[in-house]
């Protein structure tokens, strides 16, 4: 495929607002930026990230992949992909160069990262260039995923790490590994917050904020997830002489 038919079917796919239009000029070069996860639930550490590799690496923009069926989770519990999908894009929507794509969800089969980047290496021009963030501990684990030569040739790796992470594993097996991968590690403060810890905070009926927008946590409650229990959204937990809780809206006076 010629670069000006790879643009062309790149347009295509933008009109389903499924992807960034990109390569438009053929004098430049563009970097798109691919956040992959399962983001069950997205939280601020993941924006964070993003938007540190978007400034650190000259990003044109950050697409964020809300995986469809993840291979490492499989026969685990996730949640349906398209309540996934929906509060990665209540997360992104106020950001202008965030995006959030359904291209893996829509995908039928398991999910593998070189399946999706030789699905975007076939949609775009050459002159658009590939950063795939993931977390540094992830990048360790690469050089094991399905075809990771196709990884190695179609992508930047960008390893997000908390300050004090020992980075000498993922280093190591980076330089062990007989594929010649290029790795940026970017420090980023926010991502000591993981979305296990999340789920754990909703189970435990503890409050979301400063985790994950207040969009997402809304979503949360409104769709009941990582069982939730039926309250009003807002309203805070409260536990009764006999060890019963209730729900109350913040500020509310108890009358009994």
């Amino acid at each position: 495929m010629t670069d000006e038919m790879a643009y062309d079917v790149a347009a295509s796919v933008v009109e389903r607002g499924d992807l960034p239009l990109l390569g438009q000029d053929p004098r430049r070069t563009y970097r798109m930026g691919i956040m992959g996860g399962t983001f069950d639930p997205i939280h601020n550490g993941h924006l964070v990230a993003a938007e540190q590799a978007f400034d650190d690496l000259d990003l044109d923009v950050v697409v964020f992949m809300p995986a469809g069926r993840p291979a490492f989770k499989q026969g685990k519990r996730v949640t349906a992909g398209e309540d996934r999908y929906a509060m990665t894009l209540l997360a992104t929507s106020d950001n202008p160069h965030f995006l959030a794509s359904r291209f893996e969800v829509d995908r039928e089969g398991i999910t593998y990262t070189a399946d999706t980047l030789e699905c975007l290496a076939s949609i775009y021009p050459s002159n658009v260039e590939f950063y795939f963030i993931t977390g540094a501990d992830a990048i360790a684990e690469v050089v094991t995923w399905r075809d990771a030569h196709k990884i190695a040739e179609l992508a930047h790796l960008v390893g997000a790490t908390r300050p004090g992470y020992d980075l000498a594993h993922a280093k190591h097996a980076i330089a062990e590994s007989p594929f010649e991968f290029d790795v940026t590690y970017l420090e980023v403060p926010a991502l000591a917050i993981s979305s296990s810890y999340l789920r754990e905070r909703v189970a435990a009926m503890q409050s979301l904020r400063y985790l994950t927008p207040d969009t997402v946590t809304g979503y949360i409650h409104k769709h009941k997830l990582y069982g939730v229990l039926p309250r009003r959204y807002g309203s805070t937990v409260i536990v009764d002489a006999d060890g019963q809780t209730e729900g109350r809206r913040r500020g509310e006076q108890r009358t009994d």
